[in-house]
């Protein structure tokens, strides 16, 4: 028991869910953090992380399944490494999800809360998703347990391991890939495109990218569906080959003509990111279009938008009610994005002033104010903790409503100073991680009061969930 990595707990009861997708036991009075496991189970747990009072771990054999488990309906669940709830039943997920903004809040928070309204469930816990990233790889992934099955059984591992795959990159591992039949998250012809690409690639013997050499030419390859039946299809390529691209384009084409616009990346740089790179257009005009009520978004390869579009509109109309607008505010939409939550609002606003670090975002939320003819909006580049001075709140108008939407790292300190010195009398706070909410709360408590917490499920099956609280200015 000296030796941390050979300490292993039997039998152990998992009591609860802890966060971030982990669930808690108890033993001794120390807290025991359990990835993969529901609460009813009964486990062998195998310790990575022991301290006084708290350790963390993972099952080397579940000994009994709780009783809350159902069969995933993934062939890939527990591998791929998304979708780690499948075996929750989607009501038990919404609980563990309400349960967990509430414990963060209180325990991070310290503020006093008001009673948390029920979550806001998805009407589609399959095929959600408007956007999928795969990857490409000349390293297939293979899972431990059928690692250890075939050394039993003297396979080929090297060979079953070099084989060219298309899917996604397993959980904590940066080069090798699961293969991927079919996923459940985006609707056809996702899986179609994926399994076509990489045979006709595999038929014409077109290399697969290497993580660790850094050679392969086939990349990456991220489809966009748009609620309006738009469909994007982006191919990453580490080089130009011009006769090799026109058979792949070919073909695609001819195999799905239903695609609205097709376009190709160069990307030669060891990371999968494309922000600093220029997509092509092979086909089409280069984006779709999706639809949130009746407003309409210009999406192209770059742009953020909200991944889940019916949860999406369901988050941007609590947004707009929590803001209580009368059409007189000016109201503050920072980490704007492409603009979507300040299109949303604007019809009940005064004026909206956008805020975002990311400048093709900014072009994106202007080309969107002008499609929906939108003539109140005003959107501005720059990170929020430099543009956010005495003199551009002078300039644009006193916030009457401050809607914020950051990151999972949440609000800057030196933001939430200035929050708590403009005093605008209303805050929004739109958050994807509701524990560094909890922590912008607790020192936004100087001045504001919690009124309103609607917590909302973007992400069926996954641990990740949204919240949208509403802030008040104290009047004493």
């Amino acid at each position: 028991m000296k030796r941390k990595q050979n300490i292993i707990l039997e039998d152990l009861l998992i009591e609860n869910y802890a966060a971030e997708g982990k669930s808690l036991a108890k033993l001794d009075g120390k807290v025991i953090f359990v990835e993969n496991t529901v609460p009813g189970d009964v486990a062998d747990v195998q310790l990575y992380k022991s301290k006084k009072d708290w350790a963390e771990g993972f099952p080397l054999e579940i000994k009994k399944f709780s009783e809350d488990r159902v069969d995933p309906f993934c062939a890939h669940f527990g591998v791929c490494g998304g979708c780690n709830w499948q075996m929750l039943p989607y009501n038990k997920q919404l609980e563990y999800k309400q349960q967990q903004v509430y414990d963060v809040l209180k325990r991070i928070g310290k503020v006093q809360l008001p009673e948390l309204w029920p979550i806001i469930g998805a009407p589609e816990t399959k095929f959600y998703r408007n956007k999928l990233e795969y990857s490409f790889s000349a390293k297939q992934f293979i899972p431990e347990v059928m690692f250890r099955q075939m050394k039993k059984e003297d396979v080929d591992f090297k060979a079953l391991q070099e084989k060219k795959v298309a899917g996604f990159y397993a959980k904590g591992v940066f080069d090798k890939v699961v293969n991927i039949d079919k996923c459940w998250l985006q609707p056809e012809p996702t899986n179609q495109l994926r399994n076509n690409i990489a045979e006709f690639a595999r038929q014409h013997n077109f290399s697969f990218y290497d993580f660790k050499q850094h050679a392969g030419w086939l990349r990456n390859m991220m489809v966009r569906i748009a609620s309006t039946g738009e469909i994007m299809l982006n191919l990453v390529l580490a080089s130009e080959d011009k006769k090799n691209m026109q058979l792949l384009f070919d073909f695609i084409l001819n195999q799905f003509p239903q695609l609205t616009t097709l376009l190709y990346t160069i990307n030669p740089k060891r990371n999968d990111s494309i922000y600093d790179l220029t997509p092509v257009v092979v086909k089409g005009n280069g984006f779709i279009t999706e639809q949130l009520e009746d407003f309409r978004f210009k999406i192209s390869p770059k742009s953020f938008f909200q991944t889940n579009t019916k949860q999406a509109e369901r988050l941007y109309t609590i947004a707009r009610d929590f803001a209580e607008l009368s059409g007189k505010e000016v109201v503050y939409d920072l980490y704007c994005g492409t603009g979507s939550i300040g299109i949303f609002v604007s019809r009940k606003a005064k004026k909206i002033i956008g805020v975002e670090v990311i400048a093709e975002a900014i072009v994106d939320a202007k080309e969107n104010a002008a499609l929906n003819n939108i003539s109140n909006t005003s959107f501005y580049t720059g990170d929020v903790i430099d543009i956010c001075s005495d003199e551009f709140f002078e300039t644009n108008g006193r916030p009457g409503v401050m809607i914020v939407d950051p990151p999972r790292a949440g609000l800057h300190v030196k933001l939430v100073e200035k929050l708590l010195q403009i005093e605008a009398p209303l805050i929004v706070y739109v958050s994807c991680n509701p524990a560094t909410q909890a922590r912008d709360i607790n020192l936004l408590d100087e001045k504001y009061s919690i009124e309103k917490v609607q917590p909302v499920d973007m992400f069926p099956h996954t641990h990740h969930i949204e919240n949208v609280m509403q802030l008040k200015l104290r009047t004493v």
